[in-house]
């Protein structure tokens, strides 16, 4: 058996540790009171290779992450515990238990957002294909993220590339060179 590969294909859910997210993910600023970014990973810990998936729980009144879309990758999220909403695009819905969320690539249109309307809390699980490369535009704050998640060879040694900006940010092309 290789390092990466999971001692066995199936997880229950029982069996995971949910737990706040890494620094970097975790809720910053003057909005950080409107976020519960708890979650545990399953795909790493099962082996998949294509997708990435996790179980996410928010509290009462709090929503994961802000309002994003993805150019890259897709999103399919199963709620498994709990009432809430859907922010998609400029509309909204009802969510609840069994309730399964589709949620393509593309710009505003797809914006997505999950929040906790509900008294307890909220459990789902959340599927996405997984690309090396990934541009999220975030509509309510008008930033957009460019996140590089490269598999590299274990002799190169270098933090991945993401950066966060505003479009009024954009610069010349021959600016500088």
């Amino acid at each position: 058996m290789t390092p990466d590969t999971p001692a066995s294909p199936v997880i229950n859910l029982a069996d995971l540790d949910v737990r706040p997210a890494r620094a970097e993910r975790a809720p910053a600023g003057d909005h950080a009171d409107q976020y519960d970014t708890r979650w545990a990973a399953i795909a790493s810990r099962i082996g998949a290779r294509k997708l990435g998936y996790n179980l996410t729980v928010v509290a009462p009144g709090k929503r994961n992450c802000p309002f994003h879309s993805h150019r890259a990758e897709e999103e399919m999220f199963f709620i498994l515990e709990g009432t809430g909403e859907l922010r998609y695009g400029d509309k909204r819905y009802p969510l609840r238990r069994g309730d399964i969320i589709a949620c393509p690539s593309g710009g505003p249109e797809t914006a997505h957002q999950i929040i906790n309307t509900g008294a307890s809390e909220m459990r789902y699980l959340a599927l996405s294909t997984l690309a090396p490369i990934e541009v999220c535009e975030y509509p309510d704050s008008g930033k957009f993220g460019v996140y590089e998640d490269q598999p590299w060879d274990e002799d190169v040694r270098r933090e991945p590339m993401r950066h966060l900006a505003r479009r009024e940010d954009t610069r010349d092309y021959w600016e500088g060179e």
